[in-house]
């Protein structure tokens, strides 16, 4: 046993922004030619912690380098978390720059490599990242022409580049790879102008079907993540967690634990750590720590927090408005007020966060599970009141993230241990820990006035969501009186939330498509039919239209016994449309998801396999938020422990599912990660009602919530 009681004044050195020395980044690097990241595209350069635009290192940083032997190296400070950037990219880049599939190497998420980037959410890898990467790669093959041209003495306009090879079109026997233009040679290029890029349409790769790169490794256990890094001297780190949100330490006996041969105990205010090269010893020792709390709870449960945040002082923002809503009001012959709920939802990845961390000399170097590896860096350097250039974080693969690793407390304790001890320390979180320290998709509220005339038509929509945020909101049908006002800003939240899968959206979506599924309803009208009359989007007409052939959709009025439900919304310039159907056990509640047809516009698919993939994921997950998943809590006592109480969805579930992707090859590439999650809840709520005229207004829609509906 060995105590460590720390100083408070021990630290390094104090922050400095400046960069990594070039000559650093070189050594990392190695030779071969450059192509340094020019952003044409600002949008990702807007720190959102800080609210303050960062701007790129002028003098590092790699975006592109085509090594000695051929290969493309790609840096970028995304990360690959299970929906397949790693592949997809590595197709537009393979196209981009003309060379084999093969030939391209993804680096991922390592501060020290990779330019500077906002971090890895929203589905912006593929329409945000990709085309600064193509201006990269067009850069790269202008430079590989212009020095083949030297080399093989002839002008550019005589050759042509295929499959890493540049060729004289006049004597195909007269060529140069392009590792033999990068052998010896460290060429340094910076952007200075934005190159012509290619069509779409003549790409060999985009557009294919691919299996995910790092498919063969996971499924055979190779592929590492941030706890399976082996270092010599490693320590596990258990440590001492408050039973609740509202609780303060008072006492902390620690002698039990003290008492255990192999155990170091660190201690630091109310920070209390285990440490053991055995995990189970670890433990073990920290069950052995007697512990004393105040309390200082909000008086709140999952029961009563929809009252709480309606009557939060909160700030309103009208997102748009069009017409007027009293003359919407007068116009409309049935008007409808509805009101949703939605529970507090947990990310659940397979993957508890986790960091390994190690000191030597003054560099930091983490492998931190994480969605935003140079916001892990900058919180790292100030928390240890070091300069960024002296905190590196390396971001193995992640097992899931969806909004829940943008967080990264778990780094920061692994790094200040293994200052406080000088070993490399891994923290990672048990399943427990993972569900307590979540930040969960927030509770909200939705609150919908809308109205119809005789011919069907929407005439009102006054739509008012709280504190689920905005995205999602967009009203989408054609109605000449609507209002759309986001209530938010207050603290009404017991605990940490944050973004979840498309946030907002689901919530969103979940309220308006059930609203229009109860007006379509009262108007006698098909919800398919009554949809078209009042949609003049091209695009959601098409996937609406898409979704229902795949399907077999015939008309009829709800509720018609059939069991069929329909959603659609739009995410992240993505248009989706679901059509469902369900089995209803009347006598216990219980819903079967049966089948389920998803059309999506995304533009250019840039790899459908993939796609594909996601949509099926996305359909699978959002079986959770809809019929199941909920975190009960008081105050800030989180009751859901592991899955035994948080039911998410399992192989038994998963519907006959059918995919339908747009062919949209001349239109720019959308977000394909989370747009299929969105219609979930709503596309089986309105599958509900039609099969048993019970209409469900919060989700998740449990068999207690349904068998409680279909009495009504």
């Amino acid at each position: 046993m060995k105590k460590t009681t720390v100083k408070k004044s021990e630290t390094l050195k104090p922050l400095d922004r400046s960069a990594m020395k070039r000559r650093e980044f070189f050594k990392l690097l190695g030779g071969g030619i450059f192509i340094f990241f020019q952003p044409w595209d600002t949008f990702e350069l807007f720190d959102t912690q800080t609210q303050q635009p960062r701007s790129l290192p002028s003098d590092f940083n790699a975006f592109l380098q085509i090594t000695e032997d051929g290969t493309v190296n790609c840096y970028t400070g995304k990360m690959e978390m299970g929906q397949g950037a790693i592949t997809s990219l590595a197709q537009i880049m393979a196209d981009e720059i003309e060379v084999p599939f093969e030939k391209v190497k993804m680096v991922m998420g390592d501060t020290d490599l990779c330019p500077w980037d906002g971090g890895t959410n929203g589905s912006r890898s593929i329409r945000s990242f990709s085309p600064n990467m193509r201006v990269a790669a067009a850069e790269a093959l202008t430079i590989l022409m212009q020095l083949a041209s030297d080399s093989l003495h002839v002008p550019v306009s005589q050759l042509e580049a295929k499959n890493g090879i540049i060729s004289d079109t006049k004597n195909f026997k007269n060529k140069v790879s392009y590792g033999e233009l990068a052998k010896g040679k460290r060429i340094e290029k910076h952007i200075d102008r934005k190159p012509e890029l290619k069509d779409y349409r003549k790409f060999r790769y985009t557009g294919k079907p691919f299996l995910h790169q790092d498919a063969r490794i996971k499924v055979t256990g190779e592929a590492r993540f941030s706890a399976d890094i082996q270092l010599p001297g490693l320590l596990h780190a258990r440590i001492l967690r408050p039973p609740s949100h509202g609780a303060k330490l008072k006492i902390a006996d620690i002698s039990e634990a003290e008492k255990i041969k192999g155990i170091r105990v660190v201690r630091d205010g109310d920070f209390i750590a285990i440490l053991s090269d055995d995990r189970e010893m670890a433990d073990r020792a920290l069950d052995k720590i007697k512990a004393e709390y105040s309390y200082n709870e909000i008086e709140v449960d999952d029961k009563t927090i929809f009252n709480r945040i309606l009557k939060a002082d909160s700030v309103a923002n009208i997102i748009n408005s069009n017409g007027n809503i009293e003359t919407g009001r007068e116009n409309s012959d049935i008007l409808t007020e509805s009101e949703f709920l939605n529970s507090y939802v947990a990310h659940a990845p397979m993957e508890p966060h986790a960091a390994t961390a190690m000191i030597e000399g003054d560099k930091i170097t983490a492998w931190v599970s994480t969605q935003q590896p140079f916001r892990a860096q900058e919180t790292i350097a100030r928390e240890m009141n070091v300069p960024l250039e002296k905190v590196r974080i390396i971001t193995p693969f992640t097992g899931g993230g969806f909004g829940g690793k943008s967080e990264h407390r778990q780094a920061v304790e692994a790094v200040k241990l293994a200052k406080i001890t000088g070993k490399p320390i891994v923290v990672a979180r048990t399943r427990q820990e993972e569900f307590f320290f979540d930040t969960f998709r927030p509770a909200a509220v939705v609150k919908i006035a809308s109205g119809v005339d005789k011919s069907g038509r929407i005439t009102l929509w006054d739509f008012n969501t709280y504190y689920a945020g905005s995205r999602g909101s967009d009203t989408i049908y054609d109605v000449p009186n609507s209002r759309t006002t986001d209530y938010g800003r207050g603290q009404v939240h017991p605990f940490a939330t944050g973004a979840w899968r498309a946030p907002g959206n689901n919530t969103n979506t979940f309220a308006r498509e059930s609203q229009i599924n109860i007006m379509a309803y009262k108007a006698g009208i098909d919800p398919l039919d009554f949809r078209l009359i009042n949609l003049k989007d091209e695009k959601m007409i098409g996937v609406l239209k898409a979704a229902a052939d795949k399907f077999g959709y015939t008309p009829g009025k709800n509720p018609s016994g059939r069991g069929y439900g329909i959603a659609c919304g739009t995410d992240v310039g993505t248009w989706v449309a679901h059509i469902a159907e369900v089995k209803v056990d009347k006598s216990t509640g219980h819903v079967r998801v049966i089948r389920v047809a998803c059309a999506q516009d995304m533009g250019l698919c840039v790899n459908p396999q993939g796609t594909t993939i996601q949509m099926e994921g996305c359909i699978t997950m959002g079986l959770g938020y809809a019929l199941t998943e909920e975190i009960q809590f008081k105050g800030g006592d989180i009751r859901n422990h592991s899955f035994d109480t948080y039911e998410i969805p399992r192989f038994s579930w998963v519907p006959e599912i059918d995919t339908v992707i747009m062919d949209k090859k001349d239109q720019p590439p959308q977000g394909g990660g989370e747009p299929a999650v969105i219609c979930m809840g709503a596309v089986i709520a309105n599958a509900v009602f039609d099969a048993t005229g019970a209409r469900l207004y919060q989700l998740p829609m449990t068999p207690e919530r349904i068998l409680a509906a279909i009495k009504n």
